[in-house]
């Protein structure tokens, strides 16, 4: 069963998103009003070494007053390559430049509500260039053992969801492989 989009106003308008409502016709023929978030594309992007560690931020969201393990990520600017932007976070959040990066997903982590698309991205090498210039964003960076992601998420450590997908990814083929 498919909803048909009939029309979509912008409600409100800045540089990070749009709050549009849409007229929504559902299969039946009734209609709904359905407010929906736009939003830029987000890169995001870790670094896995030879241990098999994985690089996270420890960090503080106060809209749900949650701490958790995160990975690099920010929005994509305007004309910027997708890849390009997740190294650009990676280094401003963590002081680690990437090598090359490879893509690991891309998700939709709230399409009831929102059209976002994080994509993900991964490398097995990096270099340490310095302190984050964006040091704000997080309490701390640690390399965190793969092995341990599972329990992890399974303790509430890793909150979002997109970021829990991400690193189980990660786990499955580093650790699973053969």
């Amino acid at each position: 069963m498919q909803w048909t989009k009939q029309n979509e106003q912008t409600v409100y308008e800045n540089r990070w998103f749009s709050v549009n409502l849409a007229d929504v016709e559902l299969p039946d023929g009734r209609h709904l009003d359905h407010f929906l978030i736009r939003l830029r594309p987000v890169a995001v992007a870790t670094v896995v070494n030879e241990a098999n560690e994985v690089l996270l931020l420890w960090r503080h969201r106060f809209i749900t007053d949650s701490w958790g393990w995160e990975l690099a990520a920010g929005v994509v600017e305007d004309g910027e390559d997708i890849a390009a932007a997740a190294a650009r976070e990676l280094e401003e959040e963590t002081g680690w430049r990437p090598g090359p990066l490879h893509h690991l997903m891309s998700v939709e982590p709230s399409n009831g509500l929102t059209d976002a698309r994080h994509h993900i991205y991964w490398t097995d090498r990096g270099e340490y260039v310095g302190p984050p210039v964006d040091d704000f964003e997080s309490d701390r960076r640690e390399w965190v053992p793969l092995k341990l992601v599972p329990d992890l998420i399974a303790r509430g450590e890793v909150p979002a969801a997109n970021m829990a997908a991400a690193l189980l990814l990660l786990h499955h083929l580093r650790l699973n492989e053969g």
